[in-house]
């Protein structure tokens, strides 16, 4: 199952996860959004996961 494309498919999940969670950050702290913060933090520590767990 793994190769150039399963690599290819967890570094884009990864890339879309840190980007969801500097949206969500930004948005969270310019309107003050405790679930919004809460939301990318989540998102934050899952894309960090991902590049620790499956180093492609």
């Amino acid at each position: 199952m793994k190769g150039p494309d399963f690599a290819r498919g967890l570094r884009h999940t990864e890339y879309s996860l840190l980007l969801a969670a500097v949206l969500l950050l930004a948005a969270g702290a310019v309107s003050d959004s405790w679930w919004l913060l809460g939301v990318g933090a989540w998102a934050l520590i899952a894309g960090g996961l991902i590049e620790m767990i499956y180093r492609p």
